[in-house]
């Protein structure tokens, strides 16, 4: 296959669906806005210190692991995994603090403690889950989700009662324990698919696998190593890049795209992949009768929070902090009420730290510490300097009180990120930071569909559509894109030789 593709934005999906379509033989050419690979999970650098920009927690390390087989390689050709124990640490009220240790009988001790038995409940839940993890990523998200007929397999059929698909996790998990911060701990790894527990259908009780049975990892360098990896995969087959390059409009005739329309002017494709947001491409590079969906459509969907993030950069290391540190020291429930219902800035926020320095000296300089606080928002919130200096301040205190450490002093370096950078930055609908809500009315088939049904030769990948917001699932759904598009050319090319 000989023909060009040309793919919008070089994140995880992007780069991706750049890979497999360039082994397959594709001319691929990735067009990126902004000056560097990797879409939100950038890295940038300062005073010595390495931010990642956006992911941070390495999770399914299965996943990755077959993106790099199916090129001939291994993660460890790339970068170094390092499992971290524990995986993380909880913050609840002051002076108490839980430590998710790594090893499953520590971790089942530590349920015991909480709540007597509640250890062996956990092996019955984790093991429902892992029934939910096999089935999960290795039937249904590498599907495309074009049609419902593609879930009528058998052991989908036979097994969708045990799949839970129409029950929410928070249901679940208490059948399963009673005590408030076991509901914490478990109902935290859906945070990351951008919906409240109770919205959120037990399927994903599969995160909980994820987390406590095959663990919380970090590749030393930072989340960024895993975009330089890809990259040179993607250099290795051929595909070529066009940094500062934003495709302002996508140019049609008839029934097909015509390519990507860029300042330096139009560039011919046979095939256009959109790893970019997907309301924007639909909305701003699309003529109206060329969209799949309406502004109405977009307005009903449920986005995932957007965020406040700081990067900061510590002259000292700073005491009583692990690699990853949930603070949930605060009513969650009314938290995510402000973020999913009324849709307005918390009032008394739970947030995020995570301390790389702890783990990797080469991110900050000796005897320095390098963190980056994220706290979950409401998508589209009015976002000024104020309001983040405002919840920095409430924050750092925060952060203060539970560590036991004078911090504010000691920032050398401090950057902000929130809402409109997110759109500045990655024209993210409404200013999200993870894409689509896993709700069970947006999953699957439910989800935004990767083919365009008015242009042949447009497609869709990425966390607005198929399988759904975070990095693993960005990586299959660059995966499940390019298959989308090879069986369609062999279709064609089969077909003018009947």
């Amino acid at each position: 296959m000989h023909k060009t593709v040309a793919v919008i934005g070089s994140g995880f999906a992007g780069l991706s669906a750049a890979c497999y379509l360039a082994k397959e033989g594709f001319n691929v050419h990735v067009f990126e806005k902004n000056e560097s690979i990797g879409g939100r999970a950038r890295k940038f650098e300062s005073d010595g210190f390495t931010f990642d920009m956006g992911p941070s927690w390495y999770w399914m390390p299965d996943v990755f692991e077959r993106f790099f087989s199916d090129f001939g390689f291994q993660s460890k050709d790339f970068y170094e995994l390092v499992r971290l124990s524990p995986s993380y640490r909880v913050f609840f009220e002051e002076n108490d603090h839980i430590d998710l240790p790594s090893d499953k009988n520590e971790l089942m001790e530590l349920f015991d403690s909480i709540e007597p038995n509640s250890g062996q409940q956990l092996e019955a839940f984790l093991k429902d889950a892992e029934y939910k993890y096999q089935v999960g990523i290795n039937k249904l998200v590498y599907k495309p989700s074009e049609r419902i007929s593609e879930f009528l397999e058998n052991e989908i059929l036979l097994g969708s009662i045990k799949l839970q698909l129409f029950g929410s996790i928070s249901s679940l998990i208490r059948k399963y324990f009673k005590h408030p911060k076991i509901h914490q701990l478990l109902e935290f790894p859906v945070l990351f698919l951008g919906a409240k527990p109770k919205n959120t259908p037990a399927l994903y009780s599969l995160m909980n696998y994820a987390d406590m049975e095959l663990g919380t990892w970090y590749p030393k360098g930072g989340m960024s190593k895993i975009i330089d990896a890809m990259t040179f995969i993607a250099k290795k087959h051929g595909v070529t890049f066009h940094l500062n390059s934003p495709v302002n409009f996508i140019p049609s005739m008839g029934k097909s795209a015509l390519g990507v329309e860029t300042p330096k002017g139009l560039f011919h494709a046979d095939v256009v992949v959109a790893g970019a947001d997907y309301h924007h491409v639909e909305t701003q590079l699309l003529q109206t009768e060329n969209r799949n969906y309406s502004l109405n459509y977009w307005s009903k969907r449920t986005m995932a929070p957007s965020s406040l993030l700081f990067y900061l950069g510590i002259d000292k290391k700073v005491e009583n902090l692990d690699h990853h540190n949930l603070f949930f020291d605060a009513d969650f429930e009314n938290h995510a009420h402000e973020i999913y219902n009324d849709e307005k800035w918390p009032s008394d926020p739970l947030f995020y730290v995570c301390a790389p320095s702890k783990t990797d000296s080469t991110v900050a300089p000796k005897g320095c510490e390098n963190l980056f606080v994220l706290m979950p928002i409401a998508p589209d919130l009015k976002d000024d300097n104020q309001t983040r200096e405002k919840y920095f301040e409430l924050l750092i205190n925060r952060l203060e009180t539970h560590t036991k450490s004078n911090i504010k002093e000691h920032i050398i370096y401090k950057r902000s990120f929130a809402v409109n950078d997110f759109k500045n930055e990655y024209n993210a609908y409404r200013g999200n930071a993870y894409g689509l809500a896993n709700t069970l009315k947006q999953t699957a088939f439910l989800k935004p569909k990767m083919r365009n049904q008015k242009l042949n030769n447009l497609f869709y990948t990425g966390q607005l559509t198929i399988p759904g917001p975070g990095v693993p699932p960005a990586l299959i759904s660059g995966k499940v894109v390019s298959s989308l598009i090879i069986n369609q050319e062999k279709t064609q090319v089969y077909e003018s030789t009947i």
